[in-house]
């Protein structure tokens, strides 16, 4: 008999996972129905057939609505019922991990981590400190960390995972992480997160997090440097935002802060989003798809412009498309290092505004804006341009590891 737990062999979703997917589709396809009405009757409005109410039909076709309606909301709570009667499951973060199933649960995550939470679905992320793959326990700390510590905490990208950072180079493994703590004695640990939360939720998280692991490691630990790539770069920023507010001990621990691809400054594909959001309400048809505009995750609506606190700034209606945020300047007593990519060959206008490393301007990657007040004080030695590089490749680069390996000797190689 097969357990009901394991996955198919074309498949690494598990029967838990699809029962909480099921419970996903039990709530988009009403809402689904709903947009779909809105643009009927955005149609009839503009020949002058006024709805019932905002964005119902009215006559016949309301009543054929009203019948779809209930037909959605029918066939929800019959896939509700039969779920109830599939037999047990342990929940999904009880299932033996594959690299395929973690991937798909992050990408999950960060296209709907926000919804996830709100609907206390089970796919949804905790976040979670983790050594050798596993979580780390509070009340049974591994016994082979070292009792003075020197730990490199990794913090992953938009839609992805800790196991992630592992990845190839023609043909050869790589992970920079694993790579400075054999050449520096560094302890790794990873960080795993719902990266479709509010940043600013995710960095008060890490935040209480790494006091924890402060006051729980077996000795003294002594050092911590964070490296963050692309969105873990702003949590990582966050964090220590939310440390220094709450007066958190950690942060006279942080040595080092390294920011692999991170869009300090936003990201022009959440940027394109934004956009089309205050462009489509310009006409009645296009309302009812500015909702589907914005079922974007909060965590992705962040990347706008690289949001790393609550606060912003009044706004100005004079300039519309002015950086809404509060500056906030890299963490004193900190070395911070910036690395960005880009596809081109060489520098120039074109290559720093547009085409980035295929994700995140040259720019913004490098701390650098238009306004002084948000501009970031990298020092011209700790920062990096690694040309003809895409976005990912930043986690495979050979001239990024060495980079790393020279800004964290204490030889400075």
């Amino acid at each position: 008999m097969t357990d009901a737990t394991d996955p198919s062999p074309s498949s690494s979703w598990h029967l838990s996972d699809i029962r909480e997917l099921a419970h996903l589709l039990t709530l988009a396809l009403p809402a689904a129905v709903e947009i779909t009405e809105a643009v009927h009757q955005a149609v009839l409005s503009g020949m002058g057939l006024k709805g019932r109410d905002e964005g119902k039909t009215a006559g016949i076709t309301g009543l054929v609505y009203k019948g779809v309606h209930g037909t959605a909301n029918n066939l929800s709570s019959g896939i509700n019922h039969l779920l109830s009667r599939l037999p047990a499951t342990p929940p999904p973060h009880k299932i033996p991990e594959t690299p395929k199933r973690a991937a798909l649960i992050a990408t999950l995550n960060g296209v709907l981590g926000d919804k996830l939470v709100e609907h206390h679905n089970a796919l949804a992320t905790p976040m979670t400190l983790r050594y050798q793959g596993k979580p780390l326990d509070w009340q049974a700390m591994p016994e082979d960390l070292p009792r003075e510590g020197r730990v490199l905490l990794m913090i992953h990208g938009l839609c992805m995972n800790d196991l992630q950072w592992q990845t190839e180079h023609q043909g050869k493994p790589v992970n920079h992480g694993e790579q400075l703590a054999a050449a520096l004695g560094y302890q790794p640990l990873y960080l795993r997160y719902n990266s479709g939360l509010p940043i600013t939720q995710n960095g008060q998280q890490l935040a209480l997090l790494l006091e924890q692991l402060l006051a729980h490691w077996p000795g003294e630990l002594k050092e911590i440097t964070i490296m963050g790539y692309s969105m873990g770069g702003l949590v990582a920023r966050s964090a220590c935002h939310h440390a220094n507010q709450a007066g958190l001990t950690w942060l006279a621990h942080l040595a080092n802060l390294i920011f692999l691809g991170t869009p300090h400054h936003g990201a022009p594909l959440e940027h394109a989003g934004h956009w089309l959001e205050q462009l489509l309400p310009a006409t009645a048809y296009s309302e009812p798809f500015v909702r589907l505009a914005r079922l974007r995750s909060a965590g992705i609506k962040d990347l706008r412009h690289g949001k790393v606190t609550e606060t912003l700034a009044q706004p100005d209606l004079a300039a519309p498309l002015r950086d809404p945020r509060v500056p906030l300047p890299l963490p004193c007593s900190v070395n911070c290092y910036a690395i960005a990519a880009t596809t081109a060959t060489k520098r120039s206008l074109l290559a720093d505004r547009l085409i980035g490393d295929g994700l995140v301007p040259l720019r913004s990657a490098l701390g650098q804006h238009n306004e002084a007040r948000h501009q970031l004080a990298f020092l011209p030695a700790h920062t990096l341009i690694v040309y003809r590089t895409s976005h990912m490749a930043l986690l495979s680069s050979p001239q990024v590891g060495q980079q790393l390996l020279r800004w964290l000797s204490p030889l400075q190689l």
